[in-house]
């Protein structure tokens, strides 16, 4: 039974629609925040449908559907092109964006850089990161931004996990292009709300970020480095990548494609971990007895040190804490999909060009999925309970299911970990975030915590 916390006050949500809006008021909302469009009737029905100037479109929280959309007919419920339009521009026709056979030979040449063997190779380098965040919280104030600091540590992890700490990616010059371009281009537009094509311009993004093109610069410039230099001794992603090819025929990535995808891997294995371990440690200032419990465990294990990757066997409730803090605030919280052929799900006709959406935050919410639905209890998943499938999806699901969420889980399992074993947190009246959703599901106003050295 999922606990009731003694003050009674849920974590911070979105306050979901309870009417029916029009296009000009929906589109005002998914500017601002685009879990606003989410009906509140999503969180108790399996599938809410709708029009939207003249577009149909159908919210779909039944797991048994889901599974038929991400895995079963996957070939006709490619991304949707409000998507594409978002994204190409930045990480062109990589395996994020890819569709049927060019997405498949992408995923099988780039599978072997997330073997178990290969994380655990690169993991030293997370443990580094989480002790240069000590470093630097060592000599702050007492209140600090705890998503600033997970945004410096992620990066440093997927900069020196790309380029081996060659500085190639070592300034804030590509993190600063990253939220540039999301500022500048993520946001919906008029156009996509009522459904006009994607190859009509978008004023937001006719012109591409000049930060943007430095960034594929300097992924560029760092490949042809690369292959002139050869490998790393220990290999890096860009090194892996470079060596990876489709088991089947034998194609190796070309120049565009390498860049592409590093700067895919960049992007999500960068934001989306930061945003995981900065929730999670606002969910630990929000219930001081877990993060008492997390602090127990991990000092037990850790014993004064850094994580390791070696350590994430004997952190199951650090985990637990984890997958909590992805179910209420999962970094992916909103996805689309255009549907290219008629379908059916639960009951309800589907047809061709409708567009087909799974507000994944309004599914880890579910009342008939989960016990409390808006509660924070990471008891959910003790023992290894496994919610039923597709109810729970912060890495997606399917064949697509992202790539590197192993990798995710044991970054931030071994931040997280040394973190809570060496401060305490506490809430700042009045400066809860708010969970807000432009293309990642972000804390707006940052993560101020109060830090204690312990």
């Amino acid at each position: 039974m999922t606990k009731v916390l003694r003050s009674g006050i849920e974590p911070p949500k979105v306050k979901l629609v309870t009417e029916v809006w029009g296009p000009i008021k929906s589109l005002m909302a998914a500017r601002r925040n685009i879990l606003e469009i989410i009906p509140e009737a999503a969180t108790k029905q399996p599938i809410v449908s709708g029009r939207t100037g003249g577009v149909r479109w159908h919210m779909v929280m039944d797991p048994k559907a889901i599974g038929r959309i991400l895995n079963e007919n996957l070939d006709i419920y490619p991304k949707s092109d409000v998507t594409k339009n978002l994204l190409k521009p930045a990480i062109g026709d990589s395996m994020f964006i890819a569709e049927g056979a060019h997405w498949r030979w992408q995923r099988r040449a780039a599978s072997p850089v997330f073997t178990h063997r290969n994380i655990a190779n690169l993991a030293p380098i997370m443990s580094a990161a989480a002790d240069t965040t000590c470093a630097r919280i060592n000599t702050a104030d007492d209140t600090v931004d705890m998503y600033e600091e997970m945004v410096a540590a992620t990066f440093e992890v997927i900069s020196n996990v790309t380029f081996s700490g060659s500085g190639a990616m070592g300034s804030d010059a590509v993190h600063n292009a990253i939220n540039r371009y999301i500022d500048q281009t993520a946001r919906v537009s008029l156009f996509d709300i009522l459904g006009l094509p994607g190859w009509i311009p978008r004023p937001s993004r006719i012109f591409q970020p000049n930060a943007l093109k430095q960034m594929k610069r300097i992924a560029n410039d760092a490949i042809k480095k690369r292959k002139e230099n050869g490998a790393k001794p220990v290999p890096d992603l860009l090194d892996l990548l470079l060596e990876g090819e489709d088991p089947e025929t034998k194609r190796k990535m070309e120049m565009a494609e390498l860049r592409d995808n590093l700067l895919t891997f960049i992007v999500a294995g960068h934001e989306t971990t930061a945003l995981t371990l900065s929730w999670a440690l606002y969910l630990c200032a929000f219930d001081p007895e877990v993060q008492e419990k997390l602090r127990t465990e991990a000092r037990s294990v850790l014993q004064g040190r850094v994580a390791t990757a070696d350590d994430c066997a004997a952190l199951p409730y650090t985990e637990q804490v984890i997958k909590e803090a992805l179910r209420l605030y999962p970094p992916a919280a909103f996805i689309s999909r255009t549907i290219q052929a008629d379908d059916m799900l639960c009951g309800r006709d589907i047809k061709r060009k409708d567009t087909v959406m799974l507000p994944i935050y309004a599914l880890h919410r579910h009342h008939d999925l989960w016990d409390r639905p808006d509660q924070f209890d990471p008891e959910r998943f003790a023992d290894g309970h496994k919610p039923e499938r597709y109810s729970y999806l912060p890495f997606g699901g399917g064949p697509r299911i992202c790539i590197g969420a192993q990798f995710a889980m044991i970054e931030a399992k071994i931040i997280l970990a040394t973190l809570i074993a060496r401060y305490g947190f506490e809430r700042i009246a009045d400066r809860d975030p708010k969970p807000v959703m432009v293309l990642t599901l972000r804390p707006e106003g940052g993560v101020p915590l109060k830090v204690t050295r312990l």
